[in-house]
Formats: C-alpha cells, sequence, structure tokens
C-alpha cells in the first residue's frame, strides 16, 4: 500500500508539488514569525541584562530605552552634568556611566561616554564587552567603533573617521573638522552595540561646543570658542545649553539621598566637565534599593527626571506590540489553513476520478480499511514533504537576513536548532494535515465495491 501511494502521488506530480510549495511557504512564514519574535524579546532582554537603573529626563520610558540602549530614536531632553554627579556619589550606587547621544557616523548611532562604559557594560546575563583590536579610547580625538561597523565599513585600529550631527541617515553638519582616531574594534557581541560608535564626552562635548561657537559667530567677533562643560579658553564660564547651568549651585546646597553630604567641588566638577547628557546607566549595590532609589529620581528638585527599570520597561514594549506579534501569526495561521484546505481540495478532488482505482484494490483482496489507509497516507506524506522543505526554506531565510536584521536592527537569529515552541508549531501543522485527510478517506472508506465498477453516465 506504501508503494501504491507513493505511485499515486507521482503520477499527479504537478498538483503535489504546488500543494507542498504552499505547505512549505506557510511553514516557513510561521517559523520565521516566531523565531524573530522570540529573538527580539531575548536579544533585547540580554542587552539590558547588567543595568539597573536609566536615568533620563522625564519622559517616555519606552522611548528612553529604545534611544539611549538601543540607539533609535532620541531622549526629548537631556540632564544636566551636576545630575549625573549627584547620582553617581548616592551610597546605594556602585556605578554610573554617562551618555550623551545626537551624532551619528554613516547612519550608525554615535554615543559620547567614559571609558567605564567598557567595563561596566553587560549583555547576554553577565558576559562583558571585549576588544576584537586594540584599545579602550583615551583621548578626546579616540573613538572605538562595533564589530558590525568595522565589517561593514571596512574599519581597522588607526582609521580616521568623521561624525555628523543628526540621528539616523540625517547628516545636517558634519564635524569634518574634528576627526576622531579608532583605537578600538569590539568583539561582535549580538546586541545594538555592534552598530555603535564611541567616543569621549570630551570630545562629544568639544565638537558641539566649537560647532555652537562657530554658530553664533563667536570666534569673528573675539569670543574664545568654548570648552567641554562650557568654560571659554580664556578660563572665563559660559552659562549655555551644554555647559554648567545654573543647576550646579542648587546641588551643592541640596541634601544626599540617605543622608551623606556631597562635595561642592565634585558636583560643580561634574557639571563643567561633562555639560548636558542624555542618561545615566547606574549599576546599583544591592537591587533591594531600587524602587527607593526610583522614587528619589522621581522626587529629584532640582529638574525632572525618569527613572526606568529595562526589564520593566521591556514588559511595557512587549504590551505596545502583542497586537502587531498577534496579528502576524493569524496571517501566519491562516496561510497554514489556506495550504491544509489545499491539500483537502486535492485529496477530495481526484477522489472521482480515482474511484476506478479504489474497486480495483477491493476486487484483488484490499479492505475498506486499507483503502482509508492509503488516502491518509498520502496526506501524511504531502504534509511530510511540505514540513521538511518549509523548515529547509525557513533556514535559508534567515541565513540571507540574519545579516541585514543584524545591521539595521541588531538581531540575530542564527541557525540554531528549532525551540521547543518551534516543534510544538511544526507537530500541531503535522496534526493538522492528518485531520484534514480523514474526510476524503472516510467518503472512500464508504464506497462499496459495485460503486466503483459501475459506469455513471
Amino acid at each position: 500500500m506504501l508503494k501504491l501511494g507513493l505511485l499515486s502521488l507521482l503520477d499527479r506530480r504537478v498538483t503535489l508539488a504546488l500543494t507542498v510549495a504552499s505547505i512549505a511557504l506557510s511553514v516557513a512564514m510561521i517559523l520565521g514569525i516566531e523565531r524573530l519574535r522570540s529573538e527580539a524579546r531575548d536579544g533585547f532582554t540580554d542587552t539590558v541584562s547588567g543595568i539597573d537603573l536609566i536615568v533620563a529626563a522625564r519622559g517616555n520610558h519606552v522611548q528612553i530605552l529604545m534611544a539611549t540602549v538601543f540607539g533609535v530614536g532620541s531622549t526629548s531632553n537631556t540632564i544636566s552634568g551636576a545630575t549625573y554627579g549627584r547620582l553617581a556619589t548616592l551610597p546605594e550606587v556602585a556605578w554610573a556611566v554617562p551618555l550623551a547621544h545626537g551624532d551619528n557616523h554613516l547612519g550608525y548611532p554615535v554615543v559620547g561616554t567614559t571609558a567605564a562604559y567598557f567595563d561596566r557594560y553587560r549583555y547576554a546575563g553577565d558576559v562583558p564587552l571585549a576588544f576584537a583590536s586594540g584599545t579602550p579610547f583615551a583621548s578626546a580625538q579616540e573613538a572605538v567603533v562595533g564589530a558590525e561597523v568595522a565589517r561593514r565599513v571596512g574599519y581597522a585600529v588607526g582609521t580616521q573617521i568623521v561624525n555628523a550631527h543628526g540621528a539616523g541617515d540625517v547628516a545636517f553638519d558634519v564635524h569634518d573638522e574634528a576627526p576622531f582616531l579608532v583605537t578600538g574594534i569590539l568583539q561582535r557581541t549580538g546586541t545594538p552595540v555592534d552598530r555603535m560608535v564611541f567616543v569621549s564626552l570630551d570630545g562629544f562635548a568639544t565638537i558641539h561646543a566649537e560647532t555652537r561657537a562657530a554658530a553664533l559667530g563667536a570666534g569673528p567677533l573675539g569670543r574664545a570658542p568654548a570648552r567641554p562643560g562650557g568654560e571659554t579658553r580664556s578660563g572665563a564660564p559660559e552659562h549655555g545649553p551644554s555647559g554648567h547651568d545654573g543647576h550646579g549651585d542648587a546641588h551643592r546646597d541640596a541634601p544626599t539621598h540617605g543622608g551623606a553630604a556631597q562635595p561642592r567641588e565634585e558636583a560643580h566638577g561634574q557639571a563643567g566637565a561633562l555639560g548636558r547628557l542624555n542618561a545615566v546607566y547606574l549599576g546599583l549595590k544591592s537591587r533591594s534599593s531600587v524602587l527607593s532609589l526610583q522614587r528619589f529620581v522621581a522626587e529629584y528638585p532640582h529638574e525632572p527626571l525618569s527613572a526606568l527599570l529595562p526589564a520593566v520597561t521591556l514588559l511595557e514594549l512587549w504590551s505596545l506590540t502583542a497586537v502587531a506579534e498577534n496579528s502576524l501569526r493569524l496571517v501566519a495561521l491562516a496561510v497554514v489553513v489556506t495550504g491544509m484546505l489545499g491539500m483537502l481540495t486535492m485529496l477530495s478532488a481526484t477522489l472521482e476520478a480515482r474511484r476506478r482505482e479504489f474497486a480495483i484494490l477491493r476486487s484483488v483482496g484490499a479492505a475498506p480499511r486499507h483503502v482509508f489507509a492509503l488516502i491518509v497516507f498520502e496526506a501524511a506524506a504531502i504534509t511530510s514533504a511540505g514540513l521538511v522543505c518549509g523548515v529547509g526554506l525557513f533556514y535559508i531565510a534567515v541565513l540571507v537576513a540574519d545579516p541585514w536584521l543584524a545591521a539595521h536592527f541588531g538581531l540575530r537569529m542564527g541557525l540554531a536548532a528549532p525551540s521547543v515552541r518551534e516543534w510544538g508549531v511544526l507537530l500541531l501543522v503535522g496534526a493538522f494535515g492528518l485531520l484534514a485527510s480523514l474526510f476524503p478517506a472516510y467518503r472512500v472508506y464508504r464506497h462499496t465495491l459495485a460503486d466503483g465498477l459501475t459506469l455513471r453516465i
């Protein structure tokens, strides 16, 4: 019966190929959606695994997370360097890393930070950043590039790069007067870090201070260009948007969280050296203090701040994307159902033409259950072929799409074996195919021997 079933399928090879193709496409689509969803969630979680709190100007938490961690979009406002100095000296804080955004390099986000970023950042649980070559930046004119940037553009240690003001591919102020020297290339992490360029805060602030001075005509009027932190080269403080903005005086006299007093020289120095920041990563000595510190930041009197827990904010992000995820799943499920209905249509449409075939099988000793099993076997063979081709098509799509997804979104799908959930999807499709075969098989089972041998006009 197995041999007869295979020969019967080969006799209808064109229809069989179309049916298998429809099932394979549906299987590849539903596996792709499931893998992309799970990898996106795992990748996002791995990216923020080492950060306890992110402090930024008050705004939408999801927007802040996407801008500061994933390099997508921007924060609604900035915070002062004095606030960073205040946060860094809180007794609950083990470490603090400042971040400044607003520039890009060939469409890749540029992050102004300190060398502590490379020591403190963790991904995939507790994996630290490592350098494939070179070292962290040590001066204001040096930069570190991610693995994907180096690979796609062909950078090596010693290359000079020029950044531009603007997010994404928008570059409306190219800083070609201040090139950076690449001193290090990070190892691949599978996170958005691979698509970023890192410079020191001093270099980041210097470029923007000189750009503002030039825009205001400071040079021709005899006013010295501003240094990072808002001081002119003559040493006089400049109270501008990127320098000491007056918060420092208030911060000196403010009581510190936990009762410790902050040295006024340190607060003033942080404000002057760093200027305006987009965010601060915080690592805590004990995670039990995260809620009290979050409340302190929310009630901070000197400027409106938000302190977000990355894991909780990711849940907010998933709640926003749940509708889109479910819609994609429904579309994939509809495609699977369409493929199964195509198989059912093919089997049912051929029953009338095969009445004589079944009658001959009955006449040479085949029982009704044998003919029933023949139809079920054919459906199982078609479904199995569709599943195998669908899995193969899925992995081909992964090979093609993985570099593009990594370059543009920092997502790595990888060629891992199917997960438990994906195996469940495959078993569900297989079971649905067998169920679809029961209707035509039952119709054949009900046919009598005389029915197939009687000529119908």
